[in-house]
């Protein structure tokens, strides 16, 4: 333990019944769970950064649950069964996340998603638009509605795109706004007695007869149960588990005249996605240009991917207009071999609940639900 603390502050900050190793979306979902289950016990979140560390609010803000060729290979690896299971999850974990904080308090906004194909995907887009009616009916029971997807071709014009021959629009797919999600999640949960240390990095588990020890820079901190909601970040202390670092790098325009895009937007199956946002285009990804340098949990950008994105402003999103690049950052995502995340208990009294794939903003508040529901049951 540092030197300079104090009996009281041993006493008091150093212990909770469950600790939550990441303050984002499924960490504070979980302990938002707890909570509401056994408002007597105690949940304490360590968090390792000034603001949550991984992408929770560093992504790009899509209410999304797939785009059709998103779903194609989805569908390859788990199966018609299991992807109408994934998108059920991503769909309740949207409801549940506009149902615990209110539409106003994420900037939830229905202005539809699109998938948009250029010539030289003539191919995938006619395998695309042949999946629509497969899609509609699978997700139908899902989220009670018919015809989600559908042929949107009228609309490239009005968009102003350059080169593209098909546009497949979802007409649930929303957007909200990151940091106000966060915000109003980390206020939920204070407000239920949660307490969240921030800049107190987790170093090492250490496994006691009756509970867990936490070692940080801080000090040593000890609960009866562990849960590791750190998402790309947990290989640091579970190093066997089957995730896979992915880093998003994202730009933001400065304000654009008159901006035609409305909407969250998806090309090359997902590789790269944008958005409006307070009159700017939110553009990221390009990860798939080089996969092995993206899997790092080091926050920075490469000129590869910085280029590959301008040039997608320049030739295809808003072509003949000049615009100015005013943000850049990235975000940690976790992946791997199954596309369902990692919701287990992995060693006694250890938990985890990680691996969202990309899908946080839907599947996050699901998980955290799950992974906290897990971690009541085992006391």
């Amino acid at each position: 333990m540092p030197t300079n603390l104090s009996y009281w502050e041993k006493k008091n900050f150093f212990h909770a019944d469950i600790i939550i190793i990441g303050s984002g979306i499924v960490g504070l979902n979980a302990a938002i769970t707890i909570k509401h289950e056994n408002p007597k016990i105690s949940v304490l979140i360590l968090e390792r950064g000034f603001l949550p560390s991984g992408a929770s609010t560093k992504n790009a803000g899509f209410a999304c649950f797939g785009s059709i060729s998103e779903l194609i290979e989805q569908e390859k690896l788990s199966g018609t069964d299991g992807l109408h299971s994934l998108i059920s999850k991503r769909w309740k974990g949207l409801l549940k996340l506009r149902n615990l904080l209110g539409d106003d308090n994420i900037s939830f906004k229905n202005h539809g998603g699109y998938e948009l194909f250029k010539s030289d995907q003539q191919v995938l887009a006619n395998d695309c638009v042949s999946k629509l009616s497969h899609f509609n009916a699978l997700i139908e029971d899902i989220v009670l509605q018919k015809d989600v997807y559908n042929e949107a071709n009228a609309k490239i014009n009005l968009f102003g795109f350059n080169g593209v021959i098909t546009l497949i629009e979802n007409k649930l797919e929303a957007q909200i706004d990151p940091g106000l999600m966060m915000k109003a999640l980390v206020s939920k949960a204070m407000s239920v007695g949660i307490q969240i240390y921030n800049n107190c990095k987790v170093e090492d588990i250490i496994h006691e007869d009756n509970g867990v020890n936490l070692l940080t820079q801080q000090g040593r901190f000890t609960c009866k149960r562990v849960l590791l909601t750190n998402n790309a970040f947990v290989n640091e202390l579970l190093p066997d588990l089957a995730v896979v670092p992915g880093r998003g790098q994202v730009i933001v325009t400065k304000p654009i005249q008159n901006l035609k895009i409305k909407g969250t937007f998806h090309y090359d199956k997902g590789y790269y996605y944008f958005r409006n946002i307070d009159g700017r285009i939110l553009l990221g990804g390009g990860r798939n240009l080089n996969f092995s340098a993206e899997e790092t949990t080091e926050f920075g950008e490469t000129a590869l991917i910085q280029n590959a994105l301008q040039q997608l402003l320049t030739e295809l999103i808003v072509p003949k207009i000049n615009f100015e690049i005013e943000h850049k950052w990235s975000g940690i995502m976790a992946f791997g071999p199954q596309l369902t995340p990692i919701v287990d208990e992995v060693k006694p009294n250890v938990f985890c609940a990680v691996r969202c794939n990309g899908m946080g903003i839907a599947i996050g508040s699901q998980t955290g639900e799950e992974a906290g529901e897990m971690v009541m049951r085992s006391l």
